[in-house]
């Protein structure tokens, strides 16, 4: 459907950078919702989702180590690419 003047757009289910929170949910990125998406997107190729996962997990770091920097930050892994591992 084309977006039309007017109409409001729904917040996607992509991270909200530096927070990497959903701005639909408002949760922690990834959602339920993105890691549905990205389990299809990458349906075939479990390696590839892993491997996209950890580039961005990296960026996620950075991010936030910028936004709180005098907070250690978790071991962010189990957020970002646990989930996603074969099991």
């Amino acid at each position: 459907m084309a977006h039309t003047e007017g109409t409001a757009r729904r917040p996607t289910h992509s991270p909200l950078r530096p927070s990497w929170r959903c701005p639909a949910c408002g949760i922690l990125w990834p959602c339920s919702t993105a890691k549905l998406r990205l389990l299809g997107e990458y349906r075939e190729d479990r390696p590839g989702l892993v491997t996209h996962l950890a580039a961005v997990q990296k960026e996620a770091e950075a991010d936030l180590a910028r936004l709180n920097p005098d907070v250690a930050l978790p071991d962010l892994t189990p957020r970002f690419v646990g989930w996603a591992q074969a099991r």
